[in-house]
């Protein structure tokens, strides 16, 4: 399979997958409450259309009329002088978002209807009641409740005065309050406050509406003719009924309305007629349920108390400070700015983080204000938006896959970043709302992480293909970290950082000479099966077998601590292993010494012609070969370079000072590795204690303290070799006059 074709049968999985998700109604959740949230945080708030105003029921209004706190106790003769101000104001709509479905005093509910019936503009809200009836089963028992939903108009003497009336409900506190009913589903379809709202306030270009519409579609329904004719059969909801239904039924109805209306160049004309009228086309093609759009945090639409306009004097002059009224749709309802005083707030984007939250009647004017300009929140939740997201992931899979990983990880990054900047311009001004939580903490992440795992696996595969290759001339032989770089096993050289355990047995020589070649072989193979089972244990390679030497290396592409370690670990390891095997062979014994150094060494094919063998080259070898030579002359098993030690910790070692071993011209620092600390006793922690002191005054040519501590050494652990090698170096240098540049650097001459 081709790595293209892998990129592409990836990029789909990751497509489907974002696919998958936003379907479900999981991934609509997910958008609704951070993807949403983040675009309206990211945009702000936004211009408000001038058409529109709250008057709020405020506590200061209370308090100003002497009025109890709760709205609806309040006398409705207040409401009668409201509405007689705005008439004077020239207010084109009246919408009063508060419930009046019982009969209070008799005298204030004649004032306030016969104040609505002059006003011939005010809309009033019905209350949505849900009762609960049991459902039984065929048993008998009660198996739930069925919720039906009911509305409620208000008392009937302001039902008959008012040109309409409509229910607005909303979901209350926890529940995310992001969207609205223009049409209430449950309710028979019942268009809500706003709709009715904006319907009554485009009765101003009901006539121009008729011109442009087709009346042969409504041959069985006509229309009224005429707005007077609509206000006076206050047959606001029968006219949105009839429209829905036909522009429901016949969508080419409202398509031929758009393109009349571009064609009669109103738009030049009378823009604000244009764009009432083509409002009102879209609020019908629109679906039931619609996002709102806020405008900003509470108080962002412009608000008024209701007592500033109840203390309006007659005279219109007077009122410069307010908000003009003439032709604006006005929204009377509670909208408290103070969270203590705060009792009709619903939780929303805009909430505060003092917990003041957008009051009803103002998401009731946000929702006519959307309608009016035409700009709701379009979800892209469809077939083009499945396949927006399918397609993303489709592309950022191949991506990921084609790229190596840094080039990956900085794309993502500025395509996410793009793709945000984009998606909060569509947001800004058209108001269309893209998918980000899907493509940018699903499909992202998923790709790119699934990218990086897929190559590990391949790389690994490859690791693996080339290991069985270099298997048929030279078994293990090639190091893993290496092996997806290696295209030429004849020719190809790497420097890499190892470290290198070269081990030696004493007395191979004398056993080969006494034992037949068979039994030589199954002994020696038995030996081999004893060293060889650590260095695989750690991860480590074997290199070279030569009699009874073995050449181990760990190497990596950098210094890396843990191939130190492990090196380190197989070594105490190998010496536990031979012990028990010797053991186990009393009288054919293969005491074992070990060297070990790191450094940078070239890997590769060495030879010529028609023999190659895969080997390391370099000083590091012949080093670590020198200090496994070294054993035998201070009389340790486990020598170690300090190079090797750097950072290492959970070892217990003994510094043996610096050596110029044999063939070399520069010292090392060579220490005897002698077990893991948490293995260690007090013994070989006090060996090791004087030891270093007795080095210490070695180096500072105080032969006489030196001698007396190492001699101390071989009283606490018997006959110590370096202890004995460092006293003969004592008595050789004692008796000779050293420079004052003498450092007790130890001079080797041979192996």
């Amino acid at each position: 399979m081709s790595r293209l074709t892998k990129a592409v049968l990836f990029g789909l999985a990751i497509g489907s997958l974002g696919l998958m998700i936003g379907i479900a109604p999981f991934g609509t959740s997910l958008e609704e409450a951070f993807g949403l949230h983040l675009l309206f945080k990211l945009r702000g708030a936004r211009q408000v259309p001038s058409d529109v105003v709250v008057i709020t029921m405020d506590k200061t209004s209370a308090d100003h009329l002497g009025l109890p706190d709760s709205p609806r106790k309040w006398p409705r003769s207040l409401h009668a002088r409201l509405i007689e101000k705005l008439i004077q104001k020239n207010a084109a709509v009246v919408a009063f978002d508060v419930i009046f479905s019982e009969n209070r005093i008799a005298e204030n509910d004649k004032l306030f209807a016969e104040a609505i019936q002059k006003a011939d503009n005010v809309v009033l809200t019905d209350w949505l009641k849900t009762d609960k009836v049991p459902v039984f089963d065929s048993s008998g028992s009660h198996s739930g409740n069925l919720e039906i939903e009911r509305i409620l108009p208000p008392i009937a003497p302001l039902q008959h005065a008012a040109v309409a009336s409509a229910p607005f409900a909303l979901p209350k506190v926890p529940v995310k309050v992001n969207s609205y009913w223009a049409f209430k589903s449950g309710a028979g379809d019942a268009p809500t406050l706003p709709v009715v709202v904006f319907q009554v306030f485009a009765l101003q270009v009901y006539d121009k509406f008729i011109e442009l519409l087709d009346k042969r579609a409504f041959n069985e329904q006509p229309l009224p003719a005429r707005r007077e004719d609509v206000l006076a059969d206050k047959s606001i909801k029968e006219l949105i009924y009839t429209l829905r239904n036909h522009l429901e039924q016949n969508p080419g109805i409202a398509a031929n309305l758009l393109e009349k209306l571009e064609a009669s160049k109103l738009v030049a004309v009378d823009e604000k007629k244009y764009r009432i009228l083509k409002s009102l086309i879209q609020m019908y093609q629109g679906p039931k349920s619609r996002y709102l759009n806020f405008y900003g945090p509470p108080g962002t639409i412009p608000t008024i108390s209701y007592y500033r306009i109840l203390d309006l004097p007659s005279d219109s002059a007077i009122d410069a400070d307010l908000i003009p009224l003439k032709g604006k749709v006005v929204f009377v309802g509670l909208s408290e700015h103070l969270r203590s005083e705060q009792k009709d707030g619903f939780y929303t984007v805009f909430s505060q983080p003092d917990g003041r939250d957008i009051s009803g009647v103002e998401i009731a004017a946000t929702a006519f204000a959307n309608i009016l300009e035409d700009k709701p929140i379009r979800s892209l939740r469809s077939g083009k938006g499945f396949l927006m997201i399918f397609l993303w992931g489709l592309l950022i899979g191949i991506g990921c896959i084609l790229s190596p990983a840094t080039v990956a990880a900085a794309g993502v990054v500025f395509i996410g970043g793009m793709y945000v900047f984009s998606s909060l311009n569509f947001f800004r001004h058209s108001g269309l709302w893209l998918p980000l939580v899907i493509p940018l903490f699903f499909q992202i992440p998923l790709a790119f992480l699934g990218a990086v795992f897929w190559k590990y696996f391949e790389a690994n595969k490859e690791r693996r293909n080339i290991r069985t290759a270099f298997g048929y001339y030279l078994p293990d032989n090639v190091v893993d970290q290496l092996a997806k770089s290696i295209s030429n096993v004849t020719q190809n050289t790497q420097l890499v950082y190892g470290t290198c355990l070269i081990t030696d047995a004493e007395q191979y020589t004398t056993l080969s000479e006494v034992m037949d070649p068979e039994e030589l072989t199954r002994f020696i193979n038995s030996y081999y099966e004893v060293i060889f089972q650590p260095v695989r244990k750690h991860s480590g390679i074997i290199s070279d077998v030569k009699g009874d030497s073995m050449l181990a290396i760990w190497a990596a592409a950098r210094p890396e601590k843990s191939i130190r370690s492990f090196a380190c670990q197989t070594a105490l390891e190998i010496m536990q292993g031979v012990n028990a095997f010797n053991r186990t062979y009393k009288n054919l014994q293969l005491p074992t010494r070990i060297g070990i150094h790191s450094g940078f060494i070239s890997l590769g094919n060495v030879g010529a012609i028609d023999h190659y063998e895969y080997r390391p080259v370099g000083d590091i070898v012949n080093t670590a070969s020198r200090m496994e030579s070294l054993n035998k002359q201070v009389g340790t098993n486990v020598l170690v370079s300090e190079d090797v030690l750097d950072q290492l910790d959970g070892f217990l070692i003994r510094r043996l000072g610096k050596f110029v071993l044999a063939g070399k011209s520069n010292p090392i620092a060579i220490c005897e590795l002698i077990c893991q600390l948490d293995q260690c006793n007090e013994k070989q922690r006090s060996l090791g204690s004087v030891f270093a002191r007795a080095l210490d005054a070695y180096q500072r040519q105080s032969w006489k303290e030196a001698m007396h501590l190492f001699q101390k050494t071989t009283q606490i652990y018997g006959q110590d070799g370096p202890s004995r090698f460092y006293l003969k170096l004592c008595e050789n240098n004692r008796s000779k006059s050293l420079s004052n540049e003498w450092d007790g650097t130890v001079y080797l001459n041979s192996k």
